[in-house]
């Protein structure tokens, strides 16, 4: 998958959309692309707020880009600062990008290529919430 995966083009969306980020209050402009199954290329930037708690992370911009245009599962993904250089998602955009890939999907770190399930192990997701309701259930 790395082998198919054009790390430079990927990166270079990334770098386009991060360009048009909204972020007049901390001036951290964030940029993300992701490359879907389908061979698509989804992006999102930051949005800030002047209520700084409901201010959007670039990821959470792409994850929405994901679903207005088709759905689909997230292959490869490359976000980066105002410098364009890579850029370690938080937490809570882990937890985005896990539920929109797989635990294989790829992602360009400041520490180079990895997996989600490496920036995210032990991850929950949505098998979690069936798994532990189909338990109760049978616990009566």
């Amino acid at each position: 998958m790395m082998a198919d995966v054009d790390w430079d083009a990927l990166t270079a969306e990334a770098v386009t959309v991060m360009h048009r980020a909204y972020a007049p209050y901390s001036k951290f402009k964030v940029g993300v692309a992701g490359l879907m199954d389908d061979g698509r290329i989804v992006t999102g930037c930051n949005v800030e707020n002047a209520c700084y708690g409901v201010g959007l992370c670039a990821e959470c911009g792409m994850v929405s880009n994901i679903h207005a245009t088709g759905g689909g599962t997230l292959m490869a993904i490359a976000c980066v600062d105002q410098h364009g250089d890579a850029l370690m998602p938080c937490g809570r955009c882990r937890q985005l990008l896990w539920e929109h890939g797989r635990p294989t999907s790829l992602i360009r770190t400041p520490e180079g290529i990895m997996t989600l399930a490496d920036i995210l192990p032990q991850a929950f997701g949505p098998q979690d919430l069936i798994d532990r309701a189909e338990d109760r259930t049978h616990r009566g």
